[in-house]
């Protein structure tokens, strides 16, 4: 489907996308940084995890059905539903006086964030062509770099000298702003007619993802692997999986419409972001807590370090753009895929002693990886179908790395947990996973005995260790899916505007 854009303003209309994209990012880098401090303020280090699954969850399930959308009723009003409730939910999560109620909070922004970054990305691939997409993806991921320099720095300084509560707030005027050019500088063409919305597909695949992340989170933890509630989760998830997969099969607009996993460069770029979706989620979800509770340095040196990570990004995004047009998508990925399993490498041989700028290093490596890779699929996806199934191709790439996150952040939760209680018990101590709270906080690290400390950081440094091990292992899967990529000179070879 062609439609026409002549009123619309892109330079303007890409710089309110950027700005949407930048309160994601923000969102992403900031929050990462503080999650020690509010840790160490409302308490509760066993629901940690939790404050990531629970936005991610409803991230991860919202941004199908936003895609769906948006294809069905235009970009905009869409985007504004969904930048709306996000701001909601920001506001509430500044306001909570409990672990118990920021994973609540955190359930409503989820469920806003759903619609900002695959709208915001669907749109420019709307009004450019496919050539200049691969441009415009290095403009898009300078908001990476932007967000690296100013989230985790001013994260930090928000931590350390007024209050953690400001990081979910400052995302209020940067919404706002956001819709203002939207609102008045995009305008879309879009057919009227009646559309049939998949609603039931939507509640089996919510019931499918949080029966999988409340398997991932509490099992072997709260719940014994062999428990009736693990037993009896798992069939639910099966059985809602079989019901969903049969109902889009017949959904006449299916929220998730097979078809386009039936070409391959799809399938495989899809599958890939899960894998890297794990890994992204277990450096910076777990990262700023190394560097505090073990390196036992300030928030702001722990936001640098994963600072260099949206550093990396966007430079290598930038890069990708060219690079799929030199040497084509394939050799653009095998090279990303590469620098995942190094930057992997690095976290798996940090120690105490290493040092934040080790835990950079390793943070930027892995950036370059994600930046090459993200950019290079993207721009293939887009190139692949047309306007009226882009909405929804997009939205399922990002659900599958949003997917990835969601799964990464309960399985790694629950394994930190595992091996933090394990290790106690080890050492004959009545420490329990919760106490792991102390390191975050210095004061109360300081009041320790050096017994105590040593305890808890050893235990800390095992766990993480742990982590970074599957970290790398998904690394090395994601490196062997890129493998299966079509030959193919360039991602750009085919214009469907």
């Amino acid at each position: 489907m062609n439609l026409p854009f002549k009123q619309t303003k892109k330079p303007l209309v890409l710089a309110s996308v950027m700005l949407a994209m930048f309160m994601g990012a923000v969102e992403a880098t900031i929050v990462s940084t503080a999650m020690p401090a509010i840790v160490a303020d409302l308490g509760g280090f066993t629901l940690y995890s939790w404050v990531f699954s629970a936005y991610l969850l409803m991230n991860s399930v919202t941004v199908l059905i936003y895609g769906k959308l948006s294809d069905l009723f235009g970009r905009k009003p869409i985007l504004t539903i969904g930048i709306f409730i996000f701001l909601i939910g920001s506001l509430l999560c500044g306001l909570a006086t409990s672990m118990k109620m920021l994973v609540i909070f955190r359930l409503i922004q989820g469920f806003g964030a759903g619609a900002v970054m695959p709208i915001a990305t669907t749109i420019v691939g709307d009004i450019y062509t496919a050539e200049e997409r691969a441009k415009i993806q290095g403009y898009l991921s300078s908001v990476w770099g932007i967000s690296a320099i100013t989230g985790p720095a001013v994260g930090g300084l928000l931590v350390q000298y007024i209050s953690w509560k400001y990081v979910f707030w400052i995302n209020i005027p940067l919404g706002i702003l956001s819709l203002a050019g939207i609102w008045l500088f995009l305008h879309e063409n879009i057919n009227k007619k009646k559309h049939q919305i998949d609603y039931a597909g939507a509640i089996l695949l919510t019931i499918t993802v949080s029966s999988i992340m409340f398997v991932l989170v509490e099992g072997g933890s709260n719940w014994p692997w062999g428990s009736w509630q693990i037993i009896s989760l798992l069939v639910l998830a099966l059985i809602t999986f079989i019901a969903f997969v049969i109902q889009e099969g017949r959904a006449s607009e299916p929220v998730m419409p097979f078809s386009i996993w039936q070409k391959r460069s799809i399938f495989i770029a899809n599958i890939t972001s899960l894998t890297t979706g794990i890994m992204l989620i277990g450096i910076s979800s777990f990262l700023p807590t190394f560097v505090q509770g073990v390196m036992e340095q300030t928030p702001i040196v722990a936001g640098f370090t994963l600072t260099t990570m949206s550093i990396g990004w966007p430079i290598a995004s930038t890069l990708s753009g060219r690079m799929l047009i030199t040497i084509g998508n394939r050799k653009t990925l095998l090279i990303g895929g590469g620098f995942l399993i190094i930057g992997s490498l690095v976290f798996v041989t940090m120690n105490a002693s290493s040092g934040p700028l080790w835990a950079a290093t390793g943070s930027f490596l892995t950036g370059i990886g994600m930046g090459l890779t993200s950019t290079a699929f993207i721009v293939s996806i887009q190139s692949t179908v047309g306007w009226e199934q882009r909405g929804i191709a997009t939205a399922a790439n990002m659900f599958m790395r949003n997917l990835g996150n969601t799964i990464g952040a309960a399985l790694l939760g629950g394994i930190i947990n595992n091996r933090l209680n394990h290790y106690f018990a080890e050492k004959a101590t009545s420490l329990t996973a919760d106490d792991a709270n102390i390191l975050l906080k210095e004061e109360e690290r300081t009041a320790l005995t050096e017994a105590t400390r040593n305890i808890l950081q050893d235990g800390l440094t095992i766990s993480l260790h742990t982590v970074y091990y599957v970290v790398l292992t998904f690394a090395i899967v994601s490196l062997l899916f890129i493998c299966f990529i079509p030959k193919k000179k360039s991602a750009t070879a085919q214009t469907t505007s």
